[in-house]
């Protein structure tokens, strides 16, 4: 799934140049060079013991690798796409910005689920200049890894494989495993009429500062991925937030959102059977966000969950706000199923976050 604030028009992208190497230099970036790389990159801070502890059996250097949950687990599994042109745009967004978001978006949605993540597989298609050094010393895939690696360390989510390929455009795509205890997932299908409305976070800031950067595609080498400082270049995926509510059984029902909650919260509701009344007045905004970006923008990768009127919900979770915006429902016919009250005042609200091939 991807946010309306990610529509970037493929036809003006900027590809980096390729540095003016020797033939002999360029062949030191072929595969198996590049492979040996990012296998010692996966290596490090991952030793077998920790590989093991995590569900990792055998990691990179063989057909396939090995998982093995714990007794009493079932694995999570979630893979997502990023394509240069519709995701992101190499003349804008730095390459650590891209490897992060590549590993946030799966976290996120392990997160939801409320599964600790066991491992992370990686195919990436890329052009042969991205893999050759720039001017400043680096490969635009190493800076790359430097992002995705950084993330992956702060989680304790080894890297256990992938593919490499020659490509037109860059191209990542990340599977990411989870572990959750036999049927204690949190799933989007539990909602019932009476549960109230949560989100984690603030909503609409990745696609404020989306609209701020893209008048100014030169700020970007300027964020950092201090934690909450870039939420669209470097989204928080909520993993201590998930594992929180499900540890404690306290969610109905949670998904993450990434594609507005204008559409996210409607996807729960279709899977839930059940509709819903969101207070635009209790939706937390982020930096400079509309309430339209908020709802509709996307890619805030915030937790969105239900719970039971007589739960006890925390204003803050580990760290992080949570905030009550609304009610579920019992759905009548011929209604939508998500209305927006708005000076007291209730509104059917169409779902106008992202959509992959959609007109919009």
């Amino acid at each position: 799934m991807q946010g309306s604030a990610a529509r970037y028009a493929a036809d003006t992208v900027q590809m980096q140049k390729p540095s003016s190497r020797t033939s002999q230099e360029a062949g030191q970036a072929g595969e198996l060079v590049l492979l040996r790389s990012i296998r010692e990159r996966a290596g490090q801070g991952f030793p077998l013991r920790r590989l093991a502890a995590s569900g990792v059996r055998l990691g990179i250097g063989d057909d396939c690798a090995l998982l093995r949950p714990r007794a009493g687990e079932e694995l999570a599994v979630t893979t997502d796409l990023s394509i240069e042109g519709r995701h992101f745009r190499l003349g804008w967004h730095p390459p650590q910005s891209v490897g992060h978001r590549t590993l946030a978006r799966g976290l996120s949605d392990l997160a939801a689920m409320g599964a600790r993540p066991v491992a992370a597989f990686l195919s990436l298609g890329l052009p042969r200049e991205l893999t050759l050094a720039s001017a400043s010393g680096k490969a635009w895939v190493e800076l790359f890894m430097d992002g995705l690696m950084a993330l992956a360390h702060l989680h304790g989510v080894p890297l256990a494989g992938g593919d490499l390929a020659e490509s037109p455009v860059a191209i990542a795509d990340i599977v990411l495993t989870g572990a959750v205890p036999r049927g204690k997932a949190m799933l989007r299908s539990g909602a019932r009429p009476g549960d109230l409305i949560y989100v984690t976070g603030s909503l609409g800031g990745a696609a404020a500062e989306l609209a701020l950067l893209g008048g100014a595609p030169e700020l970007f080498a300027t964020r950092t991925a201090a934690s909450g400082a870039s939420p669209h270049l470097y989204p928080q995926p909520r993993l201590a937030q998930g594992l929180w509510l499900r540890k404690r059984g306290l969610a109905s029902a949670a998904m993450d959102l990434s594609d507005g909650i204008s559409t996210d919260l409607s996807h729960l509701c279709q899977a839930s059977g059940v509709a819903a009344e969101m207070d635009a007045a209790a939706v937390p905004l982020g930096a400079s966000a509309t309430l339209d970006q908020a709802l509709h923008g996307g890619e805030d990768y915030e937790l969105l969950f239900t719970a039971p009127e007589a739960a006890r919900i925390p204003r803050r979770i580990a760290g992080i706000s949570v905030s009550r915006i609304g009610r579920i429902l019992a759905p009548k016919s011929g209604e939508s199923n998500v209305m927006l009250r708005t000076d007291g005042c209730p509104k059917p609200l169409k779902p106008q976050g992202w959509e992959h091939f959609s007109e919009g």
